[in-house]
């Protein structure tokens, strides 16, 4: 049996979110080179550890915290993108225009996410809950992800 796949019109704007999630990474990845320099953690180091942190001056301590606060954000990202894409190429088949819309606002909420996660102010990386919304946007994708799939088997 085969099936004949039919991509709506509108299925651009999902593309084009699609997209957008990869320019929000390599944002977030040049933010976190800046915030590694700024720390001066070398590479490899994925983040400053407690004893770097621990011998640093105050200063540098902020410096090294911001480091590893970028790098948690651009981190939990690329850990939650694949899903992401999947869900939204998918939910696209039936919802363009819905997905696409919740593709563009989990992109947004990354971004507000990744900024208020490295905000000077916060403390315990509590700035993250700026783009808390990224959750909603990427669970209302993986329901319409799945309602598309049970349509196409019932």
């Amino acid at each position: 049996m085969s099936l004949i796949l039919t991509v709506p019109q509108e299925y651009g704007y999902v593309v084009l979110s699609a997209a957008a999630t990869f320019w929000v990474a390599n944002w977030q990845g040049i933010r976190t080179t800046h915030f590694r320099q700024d720390a001066g953690v070398p590479y490899p180091h994925p983040y400053a550890s407690a004893s770097q942190m621990a011998a640093a001056t105050p200063d540098q301590k902020q410096k090294m915290y911001l480091f590893n606060c970028s790098q948690r954000a651009h981190a939990n990202f690329l850990e939650n993108q694949p899903s992401l894409l999947a869900a939204l190429l998918i939910a696209g088949l039936r919802y363009p225009v819905a997905a696409s819309a919740l593709g563009l606002g989990w992109s947004v909420s990354r971004i507000l996410y990744a900024l208020g996660y490295t905000r000077p102010s916060g403390t315990e990386g509590k700035g993250r809950l700026w783009g808390g919304a990224f959750w909603l946007c990427q669970w209302a994708l993986f329901g319409l992800a799945t309602f598309v799939g049970y349509k196409m088997v019932v």
